[in-house]
């Protein structure tokens, strides 16, 4: 591994110090400053020349500041003679605009993968996408991780009879669906409709709740509301009460209080691809370092990154109880 160099932005130094303790590596010190006029410089204090250089910067808020930050220290990277500069960015929070869904509408997913390709990324290393056409937004590799297996794990060796994994929105359906596999649970979606950033309106669910308990199943949740939103139905379908599981817990807004409160919710599981909040001990977290760093030393070794996943994908064979020894 000593051709391995790893750098991480100011947005979750506590994952990158997690991912490097797996590669058996040094997580390798970067200086941001600021300058007076309010820009942002980056310098790296490790010889990057001929090596394999990995930047660990999740895009959370201020998310604008830690864009800025990794594009700068892409940049430094390739001034100092990278052999490949790797960018890990465990949540890409501009997935969310994928779409021309209204007049003069920018695109930013697509804009931000512009910038890291010019900026010198020659490889993207991420987890769960909101959307899968991002993918196509990148014109360099982009390695796709999901976090299902681990949260599986969460509720595996459980009681799940008269479980029901829930979706919520017919979007991720397929999703839920690969999530009750894992399993063994039927699964249910909700009909939803976004009215803007922050309102949705869930008008049915499709699938028998009725007298179950669910797990609720989402990629991503900021202020709660979708999730609000659909306990409410799944109480009018009859569901007894709900976990709720998660990839990216950005929990923003109003979500701790609308969530840790909520008399229907059991427990709140995420993952550390964001930091989590400081205000809600009884989250639970499952942490993704392990997967981060197996991908970066096969990425690193040339070697297949989605076998990592052969165990998660029901087409591939069984559910693997742990993902690694």
């Amino acid at each position: 591994m000593r051709d391995i160099v790893v750098f991480s932005g100011s947005a979750h130094r506590h994952l990158a110090h997690a991912i490097c303790e797996h590669l058996g590596v040094r997580l390798e010190s970067a200086e941001l400053t600021r300058f007076s006029n309010d820009c942002l410089q980056a310098q790296l204090q490790a010889n990057c020349r001929q090596r394999d250089v990995y930047i660990i910067q999740p895009l959370v808020p201020p998310t604008q500041e830690h864009l800025m930050e990794l594009l700068l220290m892409v940049d430094a990277a390739r001034g100092a003679s990278a052999a490949q500069i790797t960018a890990v960015i465990p949540h890409y929070a501009y997935a969310r605009s994928d779409k021309k869904d209204q007049s003069r509408i920018s695109l930013g997913g697509r804009l931000v993968a512009d910038l890291l390709a010019t900026a010198g990324v020659d490889r993207v290393l991420t987890m769960t996408l909101h959307a899968p056409q991002v993918h196509g937004f990148f014109s360099v590799p982009v390695d796709q991780l999901t976090a299902l297996g681990v949260l599986a794990e969460h509720f595996l060796g459980r009681n799940l009879s008269h479980s029901v994994v829930v979706s919520p929105d017919l979007g991720n359906a397929k999703t839920a669906t690969q999530f009750s596999r894992l399993l063994g649970l039927p699964v249910a979606a909700g009909s939803k409709q976004r009215l803007a950033d922050d309102r949705v309106v869930i008008d049915a669910i499709v699938g028998d709740v009725a007298g179950r308990r669910a797990i609720i199943l989402d990629d991503e949740i900021a202020t709660g509301g979708s999730i609000v939103e659909l306990l409410d139905r799944l109480v009018d379908a009859g569901c007894t009460g709900a976990a709720v599981a998660c990839t990216h817990g950005l929990f923003v807004g109003k979500a701790v209080e609308r969530l840790r409160s909520h008399p229907m919710i059991t427990e709140v599981v995420t993952t550390d691809t964001v930091p989590p909040p400081a205000d809600w001990p009884e989250l639970r977290v499952r942490s993704v370092a392990g997967l981060f760093a197996e991908a970066m030393a096969r990425v690193h070794a040339g070697e297949s990154v989605s076998s990592l996943f052969d165990g998660v994908d029901p087409s591939l064979g069984p559910p693997q109880p742990k993902l690694f020894s």
